[in-house]
C-alpha cells in the first residue's frame, strides 16, 4: 500500500502538470524518463527519489517545497478527525440512530458493514 506522503507528493505533481497543460510524455521526456514512471508516480505506486524530485520540480517551474504542501502530520490528522466527532456522541441523536440501526442488522452481515467503514474511514 502507497504511503500517504508518496501519494500526496504524486498528487501534487499531477496538479502542476495539469495547471501547465503539460502532458506525462513531455514532463517525462523533460526529466529523463518513461511517461509510466510518471504515471506511477502520480499515483503513488512509486516512491519518487530526491534528486528525480528535484528535476520534476525544476521541470515544473517550482520549488521542491511545492510537492508537500498541505501534507498534514498525524497529530492534525488525528486532531481534525477528533473535531468531526460530537463531543457528547450518545447524546448526538443521528448517531443514536445509527447505533440503533445497526444492531438491527444481522451479526454476519453488520461485520461486513464494520469493515466496509472502516476501509472508507480510512480513505476518507
Amino acid at each position: 500500500m502507497p504511503h500517504k506522503v508518496d501519494v500526496h507528493v504524486g498528487q501534487k505533481i499531477r496538479q502542476r502538470r495539469w495547471l501547465t497543460g503539460m502532458t506525462q510524455q513531455r514532463l517525462a521526456e523533460l526529466v529523463g524518463i518513461k511517461f509510466q514512471q510518471i504515471q506511477k508516480y502520480e499515483t503513488g505506486a512509486n516512491r519518487v527519489s530526491a534528486s528525480r524530485l528535484w528535476d520534476i520540480a525544476d521541470a515544473l517551474d517550482v520549488n521542491v517545497s511545492f510537492f508537500f504542501d498541505g501534507i498534514k502530520t498525524e497529530e492534525e490528522e488525528a486532531q481534525a478527525h477528533a473535531e468531526t466527532v460530537p463531543a457528547d456522541l450518545l447524546g448526538d441523536k443521528e448517531a443514536m440512530d445509527l447505533i440503533r440501526s445497526y444492531y438491527s442488522i444481522p451479526e454476519d452481515q453488520r461485520r461486513r458493514l464494520f469493515e466496509l467503514a472502516r476501509v472508507l474511514s480510512d480513505v476518507a
